[in-house]
């Protein structure tokens, strides 16, 4: 799943924009506006903004775009939109939920006010990159594909290929570091989206290599990245040590 925040001026012109193609939109959830028509939602959403005359650009526009082959109900939009919201602490304010289904992956619209029902500003600082985050998050949470770029597209055909194989494991890692502090929690991400964790020992039963297995394919962690050997592990979750006893494998035939 991929967010991109947008923020300005005009509610008229976001909602005109937002629900234009009425073939392909549906409102899937309101907060505090109507629902009409966009020209009544715009009216509500700017008679709260002018509670704050000198908030200029109040208008949220977030776009959170589904991977082709994800097929999400719209009562887990609704409930994704909602969170994501919730952890940009976009709360106690106006906002529309609309799906889009004019493309080939399914991706939601969500405006809001980023003046709240009390008259107060809502912050609006590294909104992008925190949708980011949050997005990336969320993904991991609903066992969602990890959609790859500015536009979610489809696997290649060879989809089934080492290389691709290779790539899934990468994106998956960089996503659940946005989540994980430690090795253990980084263990259960990937256990989740079916990537095993493998370590090589030294000769004092001491963790000393990772390796990282989906299906028939494995891969030492430096040769998916330079920042995903152990050390690099290590440097991230603050030099924590790994019981070896429950939970160090010896590895064989990976290349470790």
């Amino acid at each position: 799943m991929i967010s991109k925040v947008i923020t300005g001026k005009s509610f008229a012109g976001c909602c005109r924009y937002v629900c234009r193609k009425e073939d392909h939109v549906k409102i899937l959830h309101v907060n505090g506006v109507r629902e009409a028509n966009p020209k009544d939602m715009a009216a509500d959403f700017e008679d709260n903004r002018r509670r704050l005359p000198n908030k200029h650009r109040a208008v949220f526009h977030g776009i959170l775009s589904f991977h082709p082959s994800d097929r999400v109900t719209e009562s887990r939009m609704t409930l994704i939109a909602c969170q994501y919201l919730d952890r940009l602490k976009i709360t106690d304010t106006q906002f529309t939920i609309v799906k889009h289904s004019d493309k080939a992956h399914q991706h939601l619209h969500i405006i809001a006010n980023l003046v709240n029902m009390k008259g107060i500003a809502i912050s609006d600082s590294w909104l992008g990159l925190r949708g980011k985050k949050v997005a990336q998050a969320l993904t991991l949470e609903h066992g969602l594909k990890i959609a790859q770029g500015r536009t979610p597209k489809l696997t290649p055909p060879a989809r089934g290929s080492e290389e691709a194989v290779k790539e899934e494991i990468f994106s998956t890692i960089a996503t659940a570091l946005v989540l994980c502090k430690s090795f253990a929690h980084l263990e259960n991400v990937l256990a989740h989206c079916r990537i095993d964790i493998m370590y090589k020992r030294n000769g004092k039963g001491e963790a000393a290599g990772i390796s990282f297995r989906k299906g028939k394919y494995a891969f030492k962690g430096s040769d998916i990245h330079r920042n995903f050997s152990f050390a690099g592990f290590q440097k991230r979750f603050g030099g924590e040590r790994v019981d070896v006893v429950r939970r160090v494998k010896r590895s064989r035939g990976l290349g470790l």
